[in-house]
């Protein structure tokens, strides 16, 4: 029997992951925050118009990955954790993956009808943020999942570098130091999470021909390497602060600084079963480090409001 409308949807709503699309307009936020704090005021409609798009670039790049994980056979080898190994909405509605896909490109397209307005209203810049991004979107999963160093360089620049300057841009016709300053927590946040997420996923990972750098350090490796990227993540505040770049108030996303210790902590000290698949060490880690990133960037923001 066919896959109704229904289940399309469902499938379609499924594979955005909904769970984890905070994280975007936390991202895009950083912008406009930052462009308050630099005294600009942005018009409410380019503020929602640059929500909106670093909402759907997100959804966009999980559609994307779901439907390339189902047709490259990875999801029939994943053992899904809350925080890795996809959905598997396409694994119960294979006849789904058509609208998945089709959804993944009405995405993309919205994202670069926006993008197209901002570049004309605040010029040509923007046109090198823009195909940045889209070619971030396409190429992650199926090209840079198999470069272990641009892989974990591209979700970072994507969330962090092109996401938070990139809007800020937008907004401002301009970039700051403080939209720079800014935009590195995020940077090393999303990349120390990607990896994260990847340790779980490396059997099956490499099976399909993937080579990040989970697989090319081994899981002990690659999870101390994501303790020092959080950790450098809440370095940043200070550094900026005493280089003029932040305000004071930016302090406040040292608050999850507690997380992340323990977080570092914890992945510093993983056994060496992990190494051999062992994935219970691992989770109650991967459930801390999504909450410490989303908190650690909603008390940016607040802290970014207050000192508007």
């Amino acid at each position: 029997m066919p896959p109704s409308t229904a289940d399309h949807l469902q499938a379609c709503w499924r594979s955005a992951r909904p769970p984890f699309l905070v994280l975007a307009p936390l991202c895009a936020g950083l912008a406009v925050t930052s462009a308050w704090v630099d005294g600009h005021a942005p018009a409410a409609a380019d503020i929602l118009l640059v929500l909106l798009a670093a909402l759907l670039a997100h959804v966009a790049v999980n559609l994307f990955n779901e439907h390339h994980d189902f047709a490259s056979g990875l999801d029939a080898l994943t053992e899904r954790t809350p925080f890795s190994g996809g959905s598997g909405a396409l694994v119960e509605r294979p006849g789904a993956a058509g609208a998945v896909r089709l959804a993944a490109h009405g995405c993309l397209a919205a994202v670069v009808a926006i993008g197209a307005w901002f570049v004309w209203r605040a010029g040509p810049v923007m046109l090198l943020y823009g195909l940045a991004g889209v070619g971030l979107v396409v190429a992650y999963t199926g090209w840079l999942t198999r470069r272990p160093w641009l892989c974990l360089l591209a979700p970072g620049v994507g969330f962090g570098t092109l996401m938070v300057v990139g809007a800020y841009q937008a907004l401002t016709g301009s970039v700051s130091a403080t939209a720079v300053a800014v935009s590195l927590p995020p940077t090393l946040l999303v990349s120390a999470l990607l990896l994260a997420n990847q340790l779980p996923d490396v059997a099956a990972d490499r099976r399909v021909g993937r080579y990040h750098l989970a697989i090319a350090l081994g899981a002990r490796r690659a999870a101390r390497l994501v303790a020092a990227l959080v950790l450098a993540a809440f370095l940043v505040i200070p550094l900026a602060w005493w280089g003029g770049a932040l305000p004071a108030a930016a302090w406040l996303m040292w608050l999850a600084l507690p997380a992340a210790l323990w977080l570092a902590r914890g992945l510093w000290r993983l056994p060496a079963t992990v190494e051999t698949g062992e994935r219970a060490p691992l989770l109650p880690l991967l459930g801390v480090n999504v909450a410490m990133l989303l908190a650690s960037l909603a008390l940016l923001n607040l802290g970014l409001w207050l000192a508007a």
